[in-house]
């Protein structure tokens, strides 16, 4: 583009090896002395910058062990040249959004690998043709084939394919693959081993897969260092730039915006008969089937209030939700003086997935910005929690934690399935949701949370949550 950012270094004689050094920058409160340290990155503990603490005798809005925090910067491959980044989930609404970034900004971001489940076969393999990937990962073993010969189709006679990674365990082998940042955008908790992957690597992790918050977070506080995780939900990205204006002893209370979905002001009753169909017109936003119907029983809210709770580490009863309708300010913080920071867009992914790829620069015209001599309107409602009990759901599952919050993510994605075939009618995605937890019970205290723990949760809800969908099917046959 004639308006893209000047390079950041990289001209034709700029060299060309790869970066291997992390860095400190300067921030408001930082100490001098730690900025532009470089150690090696692949044995080095996180380079961070510490924000300015509070006077003495004042408490702390925010523990300094957050996992998201704005004014923590880790830069595991410090250099000038563009990041390399891994993108997971390439060929779904997040990746291809991702992707139309890269492409025009060539100077700032450079693809290295890609996955995704392998559904949209032609598509991985145009991608990985225009942005000359090093690998390609696919879940399905049987698309290889495929695959191999769609790229055949885009690579020229005797010039070589990227490597192929397939079966179950092929995004988490390129989450720890070589690179500055990965770029979660998996859907569904199969991204929580890709994210511990990309942890344990040392990489920046820009995350839009919030399961892997929700069914891991023990796991992924135990790995993730200061910084290194950066919020592409654009609730979560909201929340992290307007955390980024303020002290961290003065935050009051978290402020989480939600469209309302297709349903927004229905009753429960009114919510009976309405169609998958009805469910997946989402009046704001264009997302994959499962998000869309999350965002209409607003369970993905629920979803969000836990992850905003483990990402900046704020008790659940200074979470509030707010609808509103027109999904242009994202999130809300608010200040211990009166005062609230909202952070606003046009509705568009690309805006948080820059600050995820691009953190703590920003990538200029990454999305549209708003015409302010057009007049708008902007409205706020409160929560209707009775025609949509999931977000108090999702409190309660967050308060017991443990592998409560996977049975309950578990269930739902189950129901969402019931709710899409037919077997279960809209409400019935909650009454379900509810049933399962219910019987799942408050988990083990005193033991710490594992992988084996998260599966054999998850498989036990996924379980019980399809024989309580027949078991509904039946009875409405």
């Amino acid at each position: 583009m004639s308006d893209s950012p000047a390079p950041r270094g990289r001209g034709p004689e700029a060299p060309s090896a790869p970066r291997r050094h992390a860095r400190t920058l300067d921030a408001p409160g930082a100490d001098p002395s730690t900025s532009s340290t470089r150690v090696n990155a692949r044995h080095a503990e996180s380079t961070r910058l510490t924000p300015q603490g509070p006077p003495s005798g004042r408490t702390t809005g925010l523990p300094a062990r957050a996992l998201a925090d704005p004014h923590l910067v880790y830069d595991p491959l410090a250099g000038d040249g563009p990041k390399d980044v891994v993108i997971l989930g390439s060929t779904g609404s997040i990746g291809t959004q991702a992707i139309d970034l890269v492409l025009r900004n060539p100077d700032r971001f450079r693809v290295t690998a890609l996955s995704a489940h392998g559904g949209r076969v032609a598509l991985l393999a145009e991608q990985a043709h225009r942005l000359r990937v090093n690998t390609v990962a696919v879940a399905r073993e049987d698309v290889v084939p495929e695959l191999r010969e769609a790229l055949r189709e885009h690579y020229g006679p005797g010039e070589p394919l990227p490597e192929i990674l397939a079966g179950p365990e092929a995004a988490t082998q390129v989450a720890a693959s070589d690179c500055h940042t990965v770029l979660n955008g998996i859907t569904g908790s199969i991204g929580l081993a890709p994210t511990l992957a990309a942890l344990e690597a040392g990489r920046t992790l820009a995350l839009a897969n919030k399961e892997s918050l929700i069914v891991g977070g023990p796991l992924v506080k135990a790995l993730a260092k200061p910084g290194q995780i950066i919020p592409v939900d654009s609730e979560h990205a909201a929340l992290f730039q307007a955390l980024a204006s303020g002290n961290r002893a003065d935050v009051r209370k978290l402020v989480v915006t939600a469209s309302g979905g297709p349903f927004r002001g229905r009753t429960k009753e009114e919510l009976a008969h309405v169609t998958v169909e009805d469910a997946l017109a989402h009046p704001t936003w264009a997302m994959g089937p499962v998000i869309t119907i999350n965002s209409a029983t607003l369970v993905n809210k629920g979803l969000e209030v836990i992850e905003a709770h483990l990402l900046y580490d704020i008790p659940f009863d200074r979470i509030e939700v707010v609808v509103h309708p027109q999904s242009y300010v994202h999130s809300m913080v608010e200040f211990t003086d009166g005062s609230t920071i909202a952070q606003a867009t046009p509705p568009d992914m690309r805006g948080p997935i820059a600050i995820g790829l691009g953190w703590p620069e920003r990538v200029p015209d990454a999305a549209p910005a708003f015409d302010w001599s057009t007049a708008s309107t902007w409205e706020f409602f409160p929560l209707d929690n009775e025609a949509f009990p999931s977000v108090n759901l999702a409190r309660h599952v967050g308060e017991l934690a443990g592998t409560a919050p996977a049975v309950f993510n578990a269930a739902n994605e189950e129901c969402v399935e019931a709710f899409r075939s037919g077997a279960l009618p809209f409400n019935g995605i909650m009454d379900t949701v509810t049933r399962v937890v219910q019987e799942h019970g408050t988990p083990a205290t005193g033991t710490s949370l594992t992988v084996a723990d998260v599966l054999e949760a998850e498989t036990w809800a996924r379980t019980r949550a399809r024989e309580l969908a027949a078991q509904t099917a039946e009875a409405r046959a």
